[in-house]
């Protein structure tokens, strides 16, 4: 376990193996130590990989951040300066859910540490997105608004951040809340459907203009969250994407959510390893030979 020192901020990280350089980003506030996740990270190192597992900003070990248009806007610059202090970019940039958003967003900011993306369980459609939206902000303005920062503090979703790293509980109690809850109410705006904004926070021209190779899992018919058109839309509008199909059922995610909620599976992202082997023939065919 490590950390490292990203634009004044403490990111946690870990690296895995050698070769070709990925890095792994979940979604929620779920952060590296996320079953399922390390294993997966294992899987693509022990396929000739160095593979990068970090807390984004407001997860795991990693210092709190109200900075930014959006917070996944902001996770995105914390991204690009981590993988250009490791010297690992350009990087394959992967992630689930708001892992995906985030490694799209790095790849549009800063297209110099994209060597390829890989994505899946993108968030899209109304419910979609406005649901993503409250599910990282909403709780957190109700109990500024009610209780202030203390409150703030107590919540479920912040428990990992003070736990991992006790600093942040000061950092949460020094915000000012009528700060914080315009902040966060910025953030929870970003999640607006638009037309313009297949992603929240990436421009429909940004995305016609990103040319690096993707590969896009497509998302199941059941899955209200991460809607199969917007998997579809996101391979078509990016110029230089495949569409795949997923090594799970229809219904992953539903169905890693509901065990998990009913303590019958440990997280989200449990089968995640699955992708391993699809990654790597994609990255062997679409990416340049490795020789660094």
């Amino acid at each position: 376990m490590a950390t490292a020192s990203v634009h004044g901020l403490r990111v946690g990280y870990d690296v895995i193996g050698r070769g070709r350089p990925w890095v792994l980003t979940p979604g929620g506030r779920d952060g590296r130590h996320a079953p399922g996740l390390r294993e997966f990270a294992e899987a693509l190192a022990e396929r000739g990989n160095r593979v990068l597992i970090w807390d984004r900003p407001n997860t795991g070990e990693s210092d709190v951040c109200f900075a930014g248009t959006s917070e996944s806007a902001m996770q995105a610059d914390v991204l690009a300066g981590l993988l250009r202090r490791l010297g690992m970019a350009p990087a394959v940039l992967a992630g689930g859910s708001g892992g995906s958003r985030v490694s799209l967003l790095t790849a549009a900011r800063h297209r110099d540490v994209a060597a390829g993306l890989a994505l899946w369980w993108i968030s899209g459609g109304v419910f979609g997105l406005m649901s993503v939206g409250l599910h990282y902000c909403g709780g957190s303005i109700r109990a500024a608004w009610d209780g202030g920062m203390a409150e703030v503090a107590a919540l479920p979703e912040w428990a990992e951040v003070l736990a991992r790293n006790p600093a942040n509980e000061q950092r949460l109690l020094d915000q000012d809340p009528r700060e914080f809850i315009a902040t966060m109410e910025r953030w929870l705006a970003a999640y607006s459907p638009s037309d313009a904004e297949l992603v929240p926070g990436l421009p429909n021209a940004a995305a016609r203009a990103l040319d690096v190779p993707a590969l896009v899992f497509r998302s199941g018919t059941r899955d209200i969250h991460h809607r199969r058109e917007t998997s579809e839309r996101i391979a078509r509008t990016l110029p230089n994407a495949q569409l795949v199909e997923p090594p799970w059922g229809d219904a992953e995610w539903p169905e890693r959510q509901a065990a998990r909620t009913c303590g019958q599976a440990p997280g989200l992202f449990v089968r995640w390893p699955l992708l391993a082997p699809i990654l790597q023939d994609w990255a062997e065919e679409a990416l340049p030979p490795f020789g660094g």
